[in-house]
């Protein structure tokens, strides 16, 4: 028996239809970009606050002639704003549309009174 060939119609609409149930890639690939954008800018925020710190450092002790104690203070203070930098930008991070539990009506807000609504969302706020 010989398989009668499909018409090329036929073929396009099972096609078309095959990739509509097919998963999104392009979402996913623009997920991943996303998260290694952000990956990059947190280390940007790090690595900026140390060498700025440092700069400051050295240029202090140079000024000062306090080699290496003004050096040393300054790449603390850097790398304490470095992480302080990263914790604001993470701050938001979890709170996408609708990962937050909504407040039901009898909930108490910070300032205790009855509300109905959640606290507004200032993560994008500097």
């Amino acid at each position: 028996m010989a398989d009668k060939p499909s018409k090329p119609d036929d073929f396009e609409t099972r096609l078309q239809a095959a990739n509509a149930r097919r998963p999104d890639r392009k979402s996913e690939r623009m997920a991943s970009k996303q998260g290694i954008g952000f990956g990059l800018r947190i280390g940007t925020e790090l690595v900026s606050a140390l060498i700025v710190g440092v700069g400051i450092g050295l240029l202090l002790d140079y000024w000062l002639g306090t080699k290496p104690w003004l050096l040393m203070l300054f790449f603390v203070l850097g790398g304490a704003a470095g992480v302080l930098n990263v914790f604001r930008a993470m701050g938001g991070f979890g709170y996408a549309v609708g990962n937050r539990q909504p407040q039901s009506p009898t909930q108490k807000d910070e300032a205790g009174s009855r509300t109905g609504t959640a606290p507004p969302d200032n993560s994008g706020d500097r």
